[in-house]
């Protein structure tokens, strides 16, 4: 039966996949029972694979179990493509013969199960040995997974751009993804300008296929630069729809209607143009990361168009289920929707009043926490945010060693260790810092995803620290790292750094030998000296010295201001200096009556006739000038 296959397969042509499966169908049916020709099974299933019938791939080779282990490497990858990376990875490192495709399918797998230590080993492993014209392809597959290891917050051995990465247009584009994981931007931008000006070279086909995610890619960090007017007419050049994969299209649509948004944008009209959610299929879908930060994109739109309720009861659908803390970050997101929610997006004292008695009901969230945390810090408050952090943390140790890892977590102690610092109180802050490093430090040299940049942070405050227990503790801390990573120079500085605080006197030169060229008995003979004591200075005037300043001289006093029609020969009035009223020359105009005659005359003296003299005394030393009365005044009439 294998001698009729062949003989039908000479006769199709190479392309022609859908004939060698009907050929290959009709020889497993003609066959006894259809279990036998294990060559037909083989062969009808490379051309599903080649007509990418995948799910129809898997049901084929589930139905013939020994044809898993005859060909084992075409059902690992059928699994691969099937969108079952896992599965795939496991039956390919089963497989005995140990070979070379069995090798770079697991790899593959892995770093589609977003497994990408296990993956970035196994590529390792294939460059030691590899064949002809495999030295590009590997490089840019290792480079794509120390990419993934810097987004995922894992220790990475390559944390800076290399002459190699600006040969092929893929090195570039892994190099600037690995820029913008380490937040190093403006470099990004320069290498995704060079990964497109590389692409150049490629055929008008295959440049259109890969220099839309370049562009994409680029969009997104200009905006985050803030250039946004760049950002917005690139976009216009990228076509989303010409895109091979769902999650480029969507992530370039995503970019792109950030690029052209007006001020705080419409949600309901930016949900329309982001269209429906992605379609996963295969390996057609997002990474764990992804997923989480496109999710919450449509969570910001939900709340954008004010569907409170409903975020409301789907998010604490999820968030009930989850009794103890987690450092789970879409657990921890989740939790921030839910508060948002609860605060119809309001911020300040307004929103605490609704996400405060979320706290009492979960009391373990640690989403919900750093949510309150912020609200405190926007309002000024940080006494209440350490207040509140520190009940946490009170809270997580009371709960046992199953929240110890949360409770030395390196967010949460980073929080908690700026919150002290914020106030300046630095003991504390050494204390958590100490803490948390015996934590991590008894759990050995595996340690997740940031604690690393912890540990570093941790032995650089303690070398600051005056306690000898902090300082021996600051240099096992560098002494740790700088074993687990050689080529880490922040380890290898503090190592350095630490190593002069060591007691140990061996390695020190004697005393005898640094005195030799002092001599003692002179230094003391000449005594010490002192320096001037600073003393407050006296406001009282100092006492004259022995030799008298010289006088100063007088100055000349300034004539004084006279009258105009000053005349010395004129004897001077001597009631001048009275007020107008109170001299004898004065007369009161007549016609008042009543009030304003009682003010005419002087305090306490009684009124009586014109004739009479007046009361006031005269002043003396002056002979009184009587005035000459007024002749009456005219009645007013009409001239006749």
């Amino acid at each position: 039966m294998a001698s009729t296959l062949t003989s039908l397969l000479s006769k199709s042509t190479i392309e022609d996949h859908a004939e060698i499966l009907s050929a290959a169908q009709k020889s497993i049916t003609q066959s006894k029972g259809g279990t036998s020709d294990v060559n037909a099974q083989r062969t009808a299933l490379v051309a599903l694979l080649k007509l990418d019938r995948f799910a129809e791939a898997v049901a084929f080779v589930d139905t013939y179990p020994k044809l898993k282990e005859e060909a084992r490497l075409e059902y690992a990858y059928t699994l691969y493509k099937a969108g079952r990376p896992a599965e795939a990875a496991e039956i390919a490192a089963k497989g005995s013969d140990g070979g070379r495709g069995l090798r770079h399918v697991e790899a593959q797998s892995r770093y589609r199960a977003e497994d990408f230590v296990r993956a970035r080993e196994l590529y390792s492993k294939l460059s030691e040995a590899q064949e002809e014209d495999a030295e590009a392809d590997l490089r840019v597959n290792v480079g794509a997974t120390e990419v993934q290891l810097q987004f995922t917050g894992a220790p990475s051995k390559k944390r800076k751009v290399e002459r190699e990465d600006l040969e092929a247009f893929e090195t570039a584009y892994n190099a600037a993804c690995g820029c913008i994981a380490r937040n190093e931007l403006g470099q990004a931008e320069v290498l995704l300008k060079r990964a497109e000006a590389l692409a150049g070279d490629l055929s008008e086909a295959e440049r259109e296929a890969e220099i839309g995610p370049i562009r994409a890619q680029r969009v997104y960090v200009l905006l985050r630069l803030g250039k946004k007017a760049e950002a917005e007419a690139l976009a216009k050049e990228v076509k989303a729809e010409a895109l091979e994969d769902e999650t480029s299209v969507h992530v370039a649509r995503m970019n792109g209607m950030l690029a052209g948004r007006k001020g705080e944008g419409n949600a309901f009209l930016e949900e329309r143009m982001l269209g429906k959610d992605i379609e996963e299929d295969g390996t057609d879908k997002p990474f764990g990361y992804q997923k989480i930060v496109l999710n919450e994109n449509q969570f910001a739109l939900d709340l954008g168009m004010m569907k409170f309720g409903g975020l409301k009861t789907s998010t604490q659908a999820v968030l009930g289920k989850q009794d103890a803390p987690t450092l789970d970050r879409k657990i921890n997101s989740l939790a921030v929707i839910n508060a948002a929610a609860h605060a119809k997006s309001q911020s300040g004292k307004e929103a605490l009043k609704h996400i405060l008695p979320l706290l009492e009901k979960r009391p373990h969230d640690v989403g919900l926490l750093l949510t309150i945390v912020q609200l405190y810090i926007l309002t000024g408050n940080a006494p209440s945010a350490i207040n509140l952090v520190e009940k946490f943390t009170d809270r997580l140790e009371q709960s046992g060693h199953s929240a110890d890892d949360v409770r030395y977590s390196p967010g949460l102690v980073g929080v908690t260790t700026a919150l002290y610092n914020s106030q300046n109180r630095r003991d504390p802050a050494r204390a958590a810092f100490a803490r948390a490093a015996e934590h991590w430090r008894s759990k050995g040299s595996k340690w997740p995803a940031g604690v690393a940049d912890l540990l570093r942070a941790v032995g650089s405050s303690l070398l600051d620290s005056e306690e000898p227990e902090h300082q021996k503790l600051a240099k096992a801390i560098f002494a740790d790292l700088h074993k687990a990573d050689s080529t880490d120079r922040y380890a290898t500085a503090g190592l350095l750094a630490s190593g002069s605080t060591d007691a140990d006197k061996s390695s020190l030169t004697p005393l005898p030998r640094l005195l030799a060229s002092i001599d003692a008995s002179s230094l003391e003979s000449a005594g010490i000296a002192a320096l001037p004591c600073p003393t407050a200075q006296s406001t009282k005037r100092p006492a004259p010295t022995s030799t008298p300043a010289a006088p100063k001289p007088h100055k000349k006093p300034r004539p004084g201001k006279l009258p105009k029609d000053y005349d010395p020969a004129k004897t001077p009035d001597p009631e001048r200096w009275l007020p107008l009223k109170d001299r004898s020359t004065y007369r009161p105009p007549k016609g008042k009556k009543g009030k304003g005659r009682r003010d005419m005359l002087a305090q306490g003296a009684v009124g009586g006739d014109d004739s009479k003299e007046s009361s006031r005394p005269g002043t003396p030393g002056g002979q009184v000038v009587k005035g000459k009365a007024p002749a009456p005044a005219k009645k007013k009439g009409k001239k006749k």
